[in-house]
């Protein structure tokens, strides 16, 4: 967190950003508004309202939803002791905030299916590596109220398509079910039996899971214990009838709405929480580490939560960071800038001119351009800050266009130069460039 400079003879200590944290800055923040914004239009279409939780939450609202034996509670949470002596944490995940939520403000009593999306910073303690940090962000959504496999369908579907609108190709959806309460017990009783062999072979985690958590096992990431896992038994194969049915029937909604999709057996979240359906979205472009997509559904959570009525669900959360180091890394292959445009420069000659320029760049903001001013300095100056801004436009103002009432236009790209009035400034920007609104899609144009 420190380096140290020499000033005047002193050493001084220059703080940075904590470790696994780091500061988003421009132009890399404009595709994080340009992916929030697409966002936050897919949820509209699918009817899905916006919740803000805490960023701080009771520890044991995770201990008892994502499970005392996970590694986000025993290795990776953020927890401290408040002056008045109450355990606190830093949220590693949402979903359980949004059903704690849920079951505190009795949304259960308001009409129809209880759809909420969220955006937001989450904190585990990690080791720091390639898209994947200490504080990092998630996009999600839950849909609570339902056990259908219908909502399953449509929550999948959404998610597809807040990729696709992000010009996102090439991913795949990684489909599985875990089961329920009623078949699941017999299954970890096969799995903990077949684990008992060969678990020594495994990582030290993996050895510790296969007596805690043996579901954990199967989401193991070390390559060398891959092959192991391979050979386990899967959860498939000891479905009760009616978790085989629904995962039949979500096969089937999500062909019919011509989704892909590949069976992943072993796919299990890392969450205790989650029954029956499972899935998980991969992009090659990240190499190993490659899911910036996963959800599923989680019947029971809210009775575990103290809710006296069932209120079954599904969620999901997309990995922010990973998400936009995606889209970065290919937006610089295809040579598309992440920088957005700005339609204006103006370049004020001379100290009367500089007041005009101000009062213009007032009125063309109110028309919704992006405009920027350049106070003080020779043209040449202004103009090669036009330039290294990416203005699609110059407007000089000197004193010749004060003395006419005209403005010099001036086209980057070509250099011409035309004189115009404010009227016909207005209309040429009008017809040529984008309002805000437009903003966030020219970005990836």
């Amino acid at each position: 967190m420190f380096c140290y400079r020499l000033t005047a003879g002193r050493v001084r200590a220059v703080i940075r950003a904590v470790k696994g944290t780091r500061d988003l800055l421009p132009p890399t923040t404009a595709l994080w508004n340009h992916v929030e914004a697409v966002c936050r239009e897919v949820f509209r279409r699918y009817n899905y309202q916006e919740i803000r939780t805490p960023i701080l939450e009771d520890v044991s609202l995770f201990v008892r939803s994502v499970g005392e034996e996970t590694d986000i509670v025993t290795k990776e949470m953020y927890t401290f002791v408040d002056r008045d002596g109450s355990q606190l944490a830093l949220r590693p995940e949402c979903t359980a905030s949004v059903i704690r939520a849920y079951i505190e403000h009795r949304l259960d009593q308001r009409p129809g299916l209880q759809k909420l999306y969220y955006m937001g910073p989450m904190f585990r303690r990690e080791r720091p590596q390639k898209g994947r940090y200490r504080q990092f962000y998630q996009i999600g959504a839950e849909c609570i109220g339902s056990e259908s496999p219908w909502i399953d369908a449509e929550l999948i579907e959404l998610v597809v398509r807040v990729l696709e609108a992000l010009e996102l190709r090439d991913f795949q959806l990684l489909l599985n079910s875990v089961g329920c309460r009623d078949c699941r017990p017999a299954y970890l009783q096969v799995l903990r039996r077949a684990l008992q062999p060969v678990a020594s072979r495994m990582c030290v985690n993996c050895q510790r899971r296969a007596e805690t958590n043996p579901l954990r096992v199967l989401d193991c990431k070390v390559e060398a214990d891959q092959a192991v896992i391979e050979q386990l038994p899967t959860i498939l194969d000891h479905l009760c009838d009616r978790c085989r049915e629904h995962f039949a029937l979500v096969q089937r909604l999500l062909e019919d709405r011509q989704i892909s999709f590949q069976i992943q057996p072993r796919l299990v979240r890392g969450l205790d929480y989650y029954t029956r359906t499972t899935f998980e979205i991969t992009h090659g472009a990240l190499g190993a580490q490659n899911a910036i997509a996963g959800g599923g559904r989680y019947d029971g959570l809210a009775e575990e939560l103290g809710a006296k009525q069932p209120a079954p669900g599904i969620g999901f959360s997309i990995g922010e960071d990973r998400l936009v180091l995606v889209l970065e890394t290919l937006l610089t292959k295809q040579g598309r800038s992440l920088e957005p445009a700005l339609d204006l420069f103006i370049a004020p000659v001379g100290e009367e001119a500089v007041a005009e320029a101000a009062r213009l760049a007032s009125r063309l903001r109110r028309q919704s351009l992006a405009v920027e001013v350049g106070y003080g300095g020779k043209l040449k100056r202004l103009l090669e800050l036009a330039h290294r801004l990416g203005a699609r436009h110059t407007v000089i103002v000197g004193e010749d266009e004060l003395r006419q009432g005209r403005l010099t236009l001036r086209q980057m790209d070509s250099g011409e130069q035309i004189q115009v009035t404010e009227a016909e400034l207005l209309d040429r920007l009008a017809r040529r460039s984008f309002n805000a609104a437009e903003s966030a899609s020219r970005l990836l144009g």
